[in-house]
């Protein structure tokens, strides 16, 4: 049975479209050029940074967040940037009975605004905090120690099969993947999609989809 389900952040509950359109404005990049950047770098599997680069070549993430912010205008998100069907899917997934965690790569300001939202969730774990970054194995084997310590029993959900699908596989937990998004749309690993117990094109199919499941397996 599954008792704990990890979802991932950017791209999986919250939509980072309005995030990449601020960059694309700071970088002084029509968005629209940015985007076509971006969709390259990724069907080329590089570091989603390399997209910055493109435009300007010594671009350091650390330091245009800190111009950023110094300039008010910090990277940010809220509850306008929640998908439609996060939410819904939390609280349905918790009225199961269920442990339900957020657990993504995310830098020092996110946690707090992660916070702020009020997500019906039991733990919120980002790559800062926890000092370690996805796809690293210690990443996904800090998932299974915060939702349980038993692999078998733990859902991760994401949008990346590279990411967030194949690394949670080789720690021995269950894995969905959600379609959408950049990485959702533009990535296609077979061999890792065909041994996600789920692949959903929305959020609000997984409550129920979970709860046949357990009902099969209970």
């Amino acid at each position: 049975m599954i008792e704990a389900i990890f979802f991932d952040i950017g791209g999986t509950i919250l939509d980072e479209s309005r995030e990449f359109e601020t960059w694309a404005d700071w970088l002084g990049v029509p968005r629209h050029t940015f985007s076509a950047v971006f969709g390259a770098v990724v069907v080329r599997g590089l570091d989603y940074q390399e997209t910055f680069r493109v435009f300007r070549p010594d671009f350091d993430l650390e330091a245009e967040r800190e111009r950023r912010g110094l300039a008010d205008k910090p990277e940010s998100f809220g509850e306008e940037d929640l998908y439609p069907d996060a939410r819904p899917c939390l609280t349905a997934l918790k009225e199961q009975g269920l442990f339900v965690g957020l657990a993504g790569n995310q830098p020092a300001h996110a946690e707090a605004l992660l916070h702020a939202l009020d997500l019906p969730v039991d733990v919120i774990g980002t790559s800062h905090g926890w000092g370690v970054e996805k796809p690293s194995p210690a990443f996904f084997e800090r998932v299974v120690r915060e939702g349980g310590g038993d692999a078998s029993s733990i859902l991760y959900v994401g949008d990346r099969p590279d990411n967030d699908a194949r690394p949670a596989l080789q720690v021995g937990m269950r894995a969905c993947l959600i379609r959408r998004g950049p990485w959702g749309h533009i990535l296609d690993l077979p061999t890792v999609a065909e041994r996600c117990l789920f692949r959903i094109d929305s959020l609000d199919e997984l409550p129920d989809l979970v709860a046949k499941h357990n009902a099969t397996n209970g």
